[in-house]
């Protein structure tokens, strides 16, 4: 069916094969595109969908396809999310924990970034993901130039501000950045009615 399959047809098709689940996780990590309901709304929570092969991983000696990089090792993985506090960089998540308004509990993973370095190299690092996050920061590249650009850009106050969030490797969002969130997840119809409401206070 277009591709379609389950972990269950997984292991009937390799019964010898131990740890599907880390078996696929070492396909995605050497370029191969393996979809998930998360990825296609199409599918149900127990399919995935063959999407696009990545490295001939059966050859000896075989790298990520079209990165030139190996296969991340147990030992490295644990050393990235150490680096990391253990957290998704993007949401601040802890492996296992329930994301809000979801039954679903987060799964960190280690995630190539590209980055663009003063001097115009551009390398890949790894940072620590969620699967949820990961999936929406797929292809996307950072300037550090750019990045620097802006802050010097900053007023003074403004750039203690943000060099004591790097300092602590965090930031408290105020009462109204708080707000602002919540109302940027509302339904449209609710977005409309607090628009017009705010017209009466």
């Amino acid at each position: 069916m277009d591709n379609v399959f389950t972990k269950a047809e997984l292991r009937e098709a390799f019964p010898e094969t131990s740890q599907i689940d880390r078996r696929m996780r070492d396909l995605r990590d050497r370029g191969w595109r393996i979809a998930t309901n998360r990825e296609d709304k199409t599918l149900d929570p127990s399919e995935q969908r063959f999407v696009e092969m990545g490295a001939e991983v059966w050859k000896k000696g075989q790298t990520k396809a079209g990165s030139g990089t190996a296969a991340i090792s147990r030992n490295r993985r644990r050393e990235v999310m150490a680096d990391d506090g253990n957290l998704c960089r993007i949401c601040g998540i802890a492996g296992g924990g329930e994301y809000e308004g979801s039954l679903e509990n987060a799964q960190l993973d280690i995630a190539r970034r590209e980055v663009r370095k003063p001097g115009g190299e551009v390398v890949t690092e790894l940072v620590t993901e969620c699967r949820r996050c990961r999936i929406g920061g797929r292809d996307k590249q950072v300037d550090l130039e750019d990045l620097l650009g802006r802050i010097r850009q900053m007023s003074a106050i403004e750039q203690e501000h943000f060099a004591q969030w790097v300092e602590d490797d965090r930031r408290d969002f105020s009462a109204m950045e708080l707000l602002w969130g919540e109302y940027r997840t509302l339904p449209a119809e609710s977005r409309a009615y607090v628009h017009r409401m705010l017209k009466s206070f």
